[in-house]
């Protein structure tokens, strides 16, 4: 079906092999650590969604295995980060790309998202999801936010009131609730054939209109909200690095 390019960063591409299907798949390919995404990673991606970008019309985000689908950024980088890194935070930019990309992209969730993996899956037009999926931001917890565009797209997605529940009191969303808040555009026993059906579909409309389509509906994506996400960000990583002494 797909014909790939493995990455040793633990991230393949892939292109249907069907004639003018104009669909790729981005496949995160981390198991032992849950498809956690360090700096290698991130530029495998970004790599990837350029290749494919000039190639197709519609990107599959989707990982390998029946675990989790991304848990976020790798916890020794993280343990790392300081407030410069947070002010020009690298997943925000490329997850900001990949949500303005020329591609329309679905996400397949087979699993769990967990912090920087939910504001992944956010970031694309459309989530599939499989039933033991969930979206989780737990950052608060750490002393930090979801600072990848998390606060933004979550909100936007199902409301403030939803929002406030995930992102301050960590409630996890199940695969039946985010169907029922409009997160999820589907529930199905295999969330990544689910996804690649939806973008054959979605790849036979047209592509102008598609995309303009897409520009109108971001057109309220509030720079300010991103920009605030990562400002707060640097402040807590600050006040992390005073108490540890560092």
């Amino acid at each position: 079906m797909f014909a790939s390019t493995p990455s040793p960063a633990g991230l393949s591409t892939a292109l249907l092999d069907e004639a003018g299907s104009g669909v790729g798949l981005l496949l995160l390919d981390r198991p032992a650590r849950a498809h956690a995404y360090n700096a290698a990673l991130l530029d495998a991606f970004e790599e990837g969604l350029s290749r494919l970008e000039a190639q197709v019309g519609v990107i599959v985000v989707a990982s390998t295995g029946q675990g989790a689908f991304c848990g976020g950024a790798d916890l020794k980088e993280l343990a790392a980060a300081d407030p410069l890194s947070a002010l020009d935070l690298r997943s925000q930019r490329l997850f900001t790309r990949l949500a303005q990309s020329p591609a329309t992209s679905v996400a397949a969730l087979q699993g769990p998202a967990v912090a920087g993996g939910a504001e992944l899956a956010l970031a694309c037009d459309l989530r599939v999801v499989g039933p033991r999926a969930s979206l989780r931001l737990p950052e608060t917890a750490m002393g930090l936010i979801p600072s990848a565009g998390g606060c933004t797209r979550l909100t936007r997605l199902v409301g403030p009131s939803v929002a406030r529940q995930v992102i301050l009191a960590g409630k996890v969303l199940s695969a039946e609730e985010g169907l029922r808040y409009g997160l999820f555009a589907e529930l199905a026993d295999d969330p990544q054939a689910a996804a690649l059906a939806l973008a054959r579909l979605l790849a036979q409309r047209d592509p102008v209109a598609l995309r303009l389509a897409r520009q109108v509906i971001d057109l309220a994506e509030p720079e300010a909200s991103l920009r605030m996400e990562r400002l707060s960000e640097a402040l807590l990583y600050s006040r992390r690095s005073a108490r540890s002494g560092v």
